[in-house]
């Protein structure tokens, strides 16, 4: 019985990695529609939130009470973090491919390990130097500066790479503090609530509503906020529960393989040897930096973005 009970939450778990994974899909049509990276994050944000605020009404109302000076913690972790790396996240899809945007994307582990240092005073260990040398290997074989030295992505496309890593890695900091006091779902639902006053106001979403006349954006619009946030964050945090967070951080790296995999077989993605060792580098950084936290901070859940 254990065993079986051990296996399903590790099921749980990826499932809510596929569900991230899966999220190229989806932003695809929204972009052959016309609608803008920023517009997609809105779109993103509008629908989960509702979703998520349905939800914590019906079943977990006592959850929404906060104290009020905590809100600032999910304000930052809402504007900073979420609406600015699905952003950047979102425009490295539209300018190049899939497997580059989630490549660079999990790059964000390697911040939270910097970061931590300077501001949580966690140890700089020779595992997560040597992960840190593995992601910059990574990348660099990944958009094209190894082993040739001429790249095939334009700086611009690598500079909103790195900013969705480093934006990724924010949601760890400025929800670490409030993670004692509130459950993943509270934190959640409020951090989508300030992503959402952020950049529904700021994008051209309503612009021109007759692209809301296609059967294929609510469609989309509605996988990206279902599966893609609302089942990935519950079946990611129901695992997460019964889980050391260095385990449910490892059990998440299939999200970057599926998205590479959904963008080289359904998206048209082409990737050369030398690109398939770069994602390889980068999957195995994130691995021994989630490997490393889960030795030295057993207790610690860290949410994943």
């Amino acid at each position: 019985m254990k065993t079986q009970s051990g296996m399903r939450i590790y099921a749980v778990t990826i499932g809510g990695a596929v569900c991230w994974g899966l999220i190229g899909l989806f932003i695809a049509p929204l972009y052959d529609r016309g609608f803008s990276a920023w517009d997609v994050v809105a779109i993103r944000a509008i629908i989960s939130f509702g979703l998520l605020a349905l939800f914590m009404v019906v079943f977990f109302r006592d959850q929404l009470r906060t104290r009020w000076k905590d809100q600032i913690f999910f304000a930052c972790a809402g504007v900073f973090s979420l609406a600015l790396f699905n952003y950047f996240y979102f425009e490295v899809f539209a300018r190049s491919s899939l497997s580059l945007a989630v490549t660079l994307l999990y790059t964000g582990p390697l911040f939270v390990t910097l970061l931590s240092r300077v501001f949580f005073k966690e140890p700089l260990t020779a595992r997560k130097g040597l992960a840190l040398l593995c992601a910059i290997a990574g990348c660099g074989l990944v958009v094209g500066l190894l082993p040739s030295g001429a790249g095939s992505v334009s700086g611009v496309t690598l500079a909103l790479g790195i900013l969705s890593g480093f934006c990724y890695a924010l949601y760890t900091m400025f929800t670490k503090p409030v993670t004692q006091r509130y459950s993943a779902l509270t934190i959640t639902t409020y951090t989508f609530f300030y992503m959402c006053l952020f950049t529904v106001p700021t994008s051209g979403l309503f612009a021109d509503v007759g692209r809301f006349q296609h059967r294929d954006v609510w469609v989309a619009a509605l996988l990206l906020s279902l599966v893609s946030t609302v089942a990935a964050y519950n079946l990611y945090t129901s695992g997460l529960a019964h889980l050391e967070a260095g385990k449910a951080s490892i059990l998440s790296t299939i999200e970057p393989i599926v998205a590479v995999l959904a963008g080289v077989l359904l998206l048209g993605d082409r990737l050369d040897i030398w690109q398939s060792a770069g994602i390889a580098l980068v999957l195995f950084s994130a691995v021994l930096v989630a490997w490393q936290r889960r030795k030295l901070l057993p207790h610690e859940q860290v949410i994943q973005s």
